[in-house]
């Protein structure tokens, strides 16, 4: 008799720790997953941020690439402006300036806003700058982090 209850007691001891740990996992899955959770949403911001960010450089560099076909095109704004919005049509309230400058091709790191007179030999290079900005307000709502300005900037020499 001695050995069934010594089985039997051995039996409900196993089960009241079996009981006892699945309770105790289940409590660190659920300290586990609170402090995932706050990392993927920060991450997923992140990425999301990442992708605005890429699409407002580009949206420069669209415009520039634009303006740089000719000197007709570089001094039409609205189709600037039109190009680097198709460019970052996942962004909202995309706000483009572009801008015409000149320099000599002696000293061609020095930019004036209309044609210089260039020494003998030299020759009016023109460029064309295009910058972008836009605000963006994330949909995953972090505390102490709001919106966020993203830029971009891009020069080409008009040919």
């Amino acid at each position: 008799m001695r050995a069934h209850t010594t089985i039997h007691d051995h039996r409900t001891a196993r089960a009241a720790a079996l009981r006892s740990s699945s309770g105790s996992a289940l409590i660190e899955l659920a300290v586990v997953v609170l402090m995932l959770v706050p990392i993927l949403l920060g991450a997923t911001e992140f990425a999301m941020l990442a992708y605005d960010s890429i699409e407002v450089s580009d949206a420069a560099r669209a415009g520039a690439a634009y303006g740089s076909e000719s000197t007709g095109t570089a001094s039409y704004s609205p189709g600037i402006k039109s190009v680097a919005a198709e460019s970052a049509n996942d962004v909202s309230g995309l706000v483009t300036t572009p801008t015409v400058f000149y320099s000599c091709s002696s000293t061609p790191s020095t930019q004036n806003t209309t044609q210089p007179t260039c020494g003998s030999g030299d020759s009016v290079l023109t460029y064309i700058q295009v910058t972008t900005s836009a605000t963006i307000n994330m949909p995953i709502h972090i505390p102490g982090l709001g919106s966020y300005t993203l830029n971009g900037q891009a020069i080409m020499r008009v040919r």
